[in-house]
């Protein structure tokens, strides 16, 4: 596939170059070398990478080559990846986006990155993320901006948005992430990726990570479903210990997203279920061209109220607030923390424990009722985002984290609620758009599963992006 003197290692798939390094047309010495040159080039642009291990991956890498000399068969061996800064990693700094973090080193990997690791994938790196994965932005104090590479001057979402960047920028095939309000939604939309929040326990966010109400979770971040299914397969993996587990109901992932899913009935809805957002035409044009596709397809697309409750975001501010104080922070560094994060800090701080228990309950009631009305259908369409990527600095101009946060309301409105509910989510992307002269991005929509049914999801992601024709285009930094 490489011989043609064309090809980059970076042009391929993650399972391309699995295929590749197994045939022996690349060894994984030398296509850790490329990425890692790719990256000495291309990351001042992107702003993906944090940290950066190249003496580990390396010794990784010829790990991996004399591994598959001697046969050994797991499908991702020697494939590149990153894992986001808000996982830790054992001997390799993690600064959870934040200062107060700088010279952090854990002695224990988290679960996810374990498990990347057991799957032969080798790690380049840390991604960038903002303090704490609070916003949907990733611009972390004293480094640059992580962006999107179909336009530069637009951030990568967040708070996966080193992921979203150096997966769509070519610098890693695929990339980990986690997704709490939307983290791997939102990044994956600006990139013109396919990023999936999975089911609540398909993913363990262990030994130390996760959160009471189960909100985050671990996922893939790639440029196509069949590498975000693959990477889904060595990250779900059953964990003794975990509060919420779910096996998977399927043995493959990566198998089930290449068959294509029978008749299905399809609820949609577009209008936000926070008050006051306006949805661009360039993600309503996406969210009628999908469902045109699905129709074409056979499925059945219907009108759906999906009866979130209209109270349900101060629901969600309440317990964002108090996952604010997730990471331990001594008083004296608390001047070190980002405007944004000290004013979650202290609403969380102001919250009682029986308005968290109130708040918490609440949750778990609008869950069922999301539930059960979704249950009248197999999946559910929305747009992915209300806007296009945002330009750098566009949340934070005013210098009001109040201000602030009701831009981030305005962006993504849709993810957050299927944090509280646990069900799976995959962004993707369907449709082109462009805001004033700027150049083409990527628009996406989103599609929403019972839990349990990210396979459900992923073919029939896979299925739309054969039917739209996905896939052939680059970014310009590419």
């Amino acid at each position: 596939m490489i011989s043609d003197g064309k090809t980059q290692p970076h042009d391929l798939t993650a399972l391309e170059q699995a295929a590749a390094l197994r045939r022996g047309e690349l060894s994984a010495v030398e296509l850790v070398e490329h990425y890692l040159r790719r990256i000495e080039s291309l990351d001042h642009l992107l702003g993906a990478f944090v940290t950066l291990t190249p003496d580990a991956a390396l010794a990784q890498a010829a790990a991996a080559d004399r591994a598959l000399r001697d046969g050994d068969e797991r499908p991702l061996l020697g494939v590149p990846t990153a894992i986001k800064d808000l996982a830790m990693t054992a001997g390799v700094r993690t600064t959870f986006g934040s200062p107060v973090y700088g010279d952090y080193v854990p002695d224990v990997d988290d679960d996810s990155a374990r498990l990347l690791r057991a799957a032969g994938t080798i790690s380049l790196g840390k991604t960038s993320t903002p303090e704490f994965g609070l916003p949907p932005y990733t611009e972390p104090a004293g480094r640059p901006p992580a962006v999107t590479p179909w336009d530069t001057g637009r951030l990568a979402g967040g708070s996966s948005g080193g992921a979203g960047a150096a997966t769509a920028g070519g610098l890693v095939p695929f990339a980990h992430g986690t997704d709490g309000g939307g983290s791997i939604r939102i990044p994956a939309a600006a990139c013109g990726l396919v990023g999936l929040k999975t089911s609540r326990g398909l993913v363990s966010r262990g030994p130390a990570g996760g959160d009471p109400p189960g909100m985050s979770v671990s996922g893939p971040l790639a440029r196509t479903v069949a590498d975000a299914a693959a990477m889904l397969d060595a990250l779900a993996v059953p964990v003794t210990g975990e509060p919420y587990v779910l096996e998977a109901r399927v043995d493959s992932h990566l198998t089930a997203a290449g068959r294509p899913p029978a008749r299905l009935r399809v609820g949609r809805y577009a209008v936000p279920p926070v008050p006051g957002v306006a949805v661009d035409p360039a993600c309503l044009a996406a969210y009628e061209k999908t469902s045109a596709a699905l129709a074409e397809l056979g499925h059945e697309v219907v009108e759906f109220d999906p009866c979130i409750p209209e109270d349900l975001l101060p629901v969600f501010e309440v317990l964002w607030a108090v996952l604010a104080h997730g990471h331990p922070v001594p008083p004296e560094a608390e001047p070190l923390l980002a405007p944004l994060t000290r004013w979650w800090r202290d609403r969380g701080t102001a919250i009682s424990g029986p308005e968290y228990m109130a708040a918490t309950q609440s949750a778990i009631q609008a869950t069922r009722l999301v539930v059960r009305a979704q249950a009248a259908v197999d999946v559910v369409l929305t747009p992915m985002l209300a806007q296009l990527p945002r330009p750098v600095g566009w949340f934070t101009a005013g210098g009001n984290p109040a201000e602030d946060y009701e831009r981030q309301k305005q962006f993504t409105p849709f993810t957050a609620i299927y944090n509280l509910t646990g069900q799976p989510a995959l962004s993707l992307p369907m449709a082109w758009g462009r805001e004033d002269s700027g150049p083409e991005l990527p628009v996406s929509v989103q599609l929403v599963g019972g839990m349990g049914d990210d396979a459900l999801l992923l073919a029939l992601g896979a299925q739309l992006h054969v039917a739209a024709g996905w896939g052939g285009r680059r970014p310009p930094t590419w």
